[in-house]
């Protein structure tokens, strides 16, 4: 079954490392035109390259800070003019690292609110500024990655921004439905990232941190790529039955049952 995504145009923040370029590289590879933003330019235009060189794919790198509007409505502006217009748009870009945060007792304003105004704002700043294009093709696909830590007691700001992040997916999907778009929310669980491995290898994880963080039902830290085939399939037009939902990318979370 093909997904239908060639000649789609994404725009995937935070798709210069990690789950980011992940997405970006599988959109790539299904023949979608993709723009990659982040605030670093030189891993942005090295990622864009490899995308490339790999897929032949159109591949357009952006340096953009989605915690600031301006920003965004000018990334936003610049893909429309080089790929005239914006089908798809995932939701990535996030402040490191939210996982092994402070508690909420050393959790300063300032670092709670740089947090929320980068991944939970800054998504909403995006899709404002893209969901008029979307309007206009009469059809569109927003994907916001969270992660378990909305249903999980993770970090105090891991849980807050996440749990965000779905409450926002819910309202701006109950808004866009009618218009042809499509808004869902991904969680990847443990993913074996570049910051993962940084962590791992500077001894961050102790024993009870590495085995909560791989306590799932396929017994093992999920790889990139896995959660960016969840991602392609939900940025295709096979996705039009889930909307407003939540996918979790975690390799199953044991004992808990939600409906």
């Amino acid at each position: 079954m093909g997904l239908g995504l060639s000649g789609k145009r994404a725009i995937v923040t935070g798709g210069g490392t990690g789950i980011g370029y992940a997405i970006a590289l599988e959109l790539a590879r299904q023949e979608v035109s993709v723009a990659i933003t982040s605030r670093r330019g030189e891993v942005l235009e090295n990622a864009a390259r490899l995308i490339r060189d790999e897929t032949g794919a159109r591949v357009l790198a952006v340096t953009a800070d989605t915690g600031d509007d301006d920003s965004v409505r000018a990334l936003v502006e610049t893909v429309r003019g080089e790929f005239g217009g914006v089908d798809i748009l995932v939701n990535n870009a996030a402040e490191q690292p939210a996982q092994h945060g402070p508690s909420y007792v050393d959790a300063t304003d300032d670092w709670f609110q740089r947090q929320i105004n980068v991944k939970v704002i800054g998504y909403l700043r995006t899709i404002r500024a893209v969901a008029p294009l979307l309007i206009e093709n009469g059809w569109g696909r927003i994907i916001n990655i969270s992660g378990t830590g909305a249903r999980q007691t993770v970090s105090v700001i891991g849980s807050v921004r996440n749990a965000s992040v779905v409450a926002l997916t819910k309202n701006v999907a109950d808004e866009l439905g009618p218009h042809g778009i499509n808004v869902t929310v991904v969680h990847p669980g443990a993913t074996r990232t570049e910051r993962y491995l940084e962590l791992q290898e500077s001894g961050a994880f102790g024993a009870g941190d590495r085995a909560r963080l791989v306590n799932n039902v396929i017994g093992r830290v999920v790889e990139p790529e896995e959660v960016a085939w969840v991602v392609a399939f939900l940025a295709s037009p096979r996705s039009v039955a889930i909307t407003g939902d939540a996918i979790v990318a975690g390799g199953g979370v044991p004992g808990f049952i939600y409906y």
